[in-house]
């Protein structure tokens, strides 16, 4: 080849983030070294390195949003803040001797599947590799999305989104427009309304929001936790046993939310006393549907006499002035941008090309379909790690991860079996069945009946983000890899002999 030539990994995992850090924990245990980790900024941490926005903060108890291989007996909340989570997992690179294996500054512009290699061909902004096998752990809450509103192009003042927040600029005295009511959203708001002059909060659809059951961590329980490690543990199954308890009410049974929906009620009756501000505020739609918000300062905050809100949603910008669908206008030196991310067309997509010469994005033209949330059928070799309907509603993601990440070592460990140059390649009829099988558990779940639109439906109105089940459930079915569902690939002129034989193998 006329390029300079390629590396060659055995794994190549794209991200750094919880899901591209617990595959390289995972490869490393199972004994595979020859891997790396490409990163496209200078440091770990994916979304918590990217939203470090004022009062960022993850609305999963921190004992349960960590993972089970690497415990952390001192949080220091119920509700740990962003710059706690990036912490652990930097902490977690070093403790686990990832360094090594991480290329910063090394986003992948391109990969595209060799047929006749049977290997992935990588360009990155670090240079170019081949491997073997790919994971895909970029996640879904990586690529800011911004709406077109016209007139943008000619706001004088500044625009950012929430999960690139400019630090260089001061909002302090400032007129702030905050675009979005979503979970970035209900915590910039609180804190940074006691500084700005003015601040606007365009809604379109208002959120449910529960009170948040935050406090300090105290010196006595993180001497236990460290001290008994039992007391740790019994700790994260308590907070897991409770939210495994209450999916079926939003897959099964949406009717038994209607109490929730009492609970938040009267949390926001504590906080707003105008009956027509409450009105604007309470959603029409069923709880559960959108995303749970978590926040004891949101509503407060909404309260302050240096706060409006404009409950049309934001229609287009006529040089400093903002105006709402209703009409209204209001002044603005910066606009804040939290309205979500590229969830169910994930830009990774339209960089990947299979063995039929089209793009995952093409292919995923009618929705994000993939074999237990992992593998999309043309596609060999290739895993995504929080990928297709394993998002959860209540529940921590590092339980849906390391869930995953079990399939990922199975799935190595059957490729080692097998032997040889060998690639596995989802078939087609397996991902068609394994999807018909999640949408139809879909149609009964608070996601598709609540009545409302959410970023966990694609722009066909198909949910292909949420599990709708229970994390056990899923831990279950990603626990081995069924070849039977893999088409088994060799080089051209291999003989399928060895393959049946290992297949064989496999079933004994």
């Amino acid at each position: 080849m006329a390029e300079r030539e390629r590396k060659h990994v055995r794994v190549a995992v794209i991200g750094s983030g919880f899901g591209g850090l617990g595959a390289a924990v995972r490869l490393r245990r199972q004994g595979i070294t020859d891997f790396v980790v490409l990163e496209r900024a200078g440091s770990v941490g994916g979304t918590w390195r990217d939203n470090s926005y004022p009062g960022c903060a993850c609305d999963v108890p921190s004992h349960l949003y960590s993972f089970s291989f690497a415990p952390n007996p001192r949080w220091p909340r119920n509700f740990s803040g962003q710059p706690h989570i990036r912490a652990y997992l930097e902490r977690v690179t070093d403790n686990f001797g990832l360094r090594p294996h991480i290329r910063f500054d090394a986003e992948v512009r391109s990969l595209r599947w060799s047929n006749s290699e049977l290997h992935w061909e990588l360009e990155t902004a670090g240079g170019p590799l081949t491997a073997d096998v790919v994971v895909s752990a970029t996640g879904p809450l990586s690529d800011p999305k911004l709406p077109h509103v016209p007139g943008l192009d000619s706001f004088p003042g500044k625009v950012f989104h929430s999960a690139r927040w400019d630090h260089d600029y001061d909002v302090r005295g400032k007129r702030v427009a905050m675009i979005g009511t979503g979970a970035s959203a209900i915590q910039i708001v609180p804190a940074i309304q006691p500084d700005v002059e003015r601040l606007t909060l365009f809604q379109r659809t208002p959120p449910w929001v529960l009170p948040r059951a935050d406090r300090r961590i105290s010196a006595a329980e993180k001497w236990l936790h460290t001290k008994l490690p039992a007391t740790r543990a019994a700790r994260r199954g308590l907070l897991w046993g409770i939210r495994e308890l209450q999916v079926s009410a939003f897959t099964k049974r949406p009717n038994e939310l209607g109490m929730i929906e009492f609970l938040a009620r009267n949390h926001m009756k504590k906080a707003i006393k105008d009956p027509a501000l409450r009105r604007a505020l309470t959603p029409d739609y069923r709880i559960g549907c959108k995303r749970i918000l978590l926040s004891n300062t949101y509503y407060p905050a909404l309260a302050q006499p240096n706060v409006d809100l404009v409950a049309s949603g934001l229609k287009e910008v006529r040089g400093s002035t903002l105006v709402g669908a209703d009409g209204s206008e209001a002044e603005a030196d910066a606009i804040v941008f939290g309205t979500g991310f590229h969830v169910t067309d994930m830009p990774i997509a339209h960089r990947v090309t299979g063995a039929k010469g089209t793009t995952l994005a093409e292919e995923w033209k009618d929705g994000m379909a993939a074999l237990r949330g992992a593998s999309a059928a043309s596609f060999p070799n290739f895993l995504t790690i929080i990928g297709p309907n394993t998002g959860l509603g209540n529940s921590s993601m590092i339980l849906m991860i390391e869930a995953q990440l079990n399939y990922m070592v199975d799935f190595m460990r059957q490729l080692d079996i097998l032997g040889g140059k060998i690639a596995l390649s989802a078939r087609q009829s397996a991902v068609d069945e394994w999807t018909r099988h999640i949408q139809r558990r879909m149609e009964r779940t608070v996601w598709n009946t609540g009545g409302c639109d959410s970023w966990y439906l694609d722009a066909g109105g198909r949910n292909t983000t949420a599990w709708p089940g229970t994390t056990a459930e899923f831990k279950k079915v990603t626990r081995q890899v069924d070849l039977a569902e893999y088409e088994v690939l060799r080089p051209p002129g291999a003989t399928a002999g060895r393959a049946a034989g290992a297949r064989a193998e496999v079933a004994a």
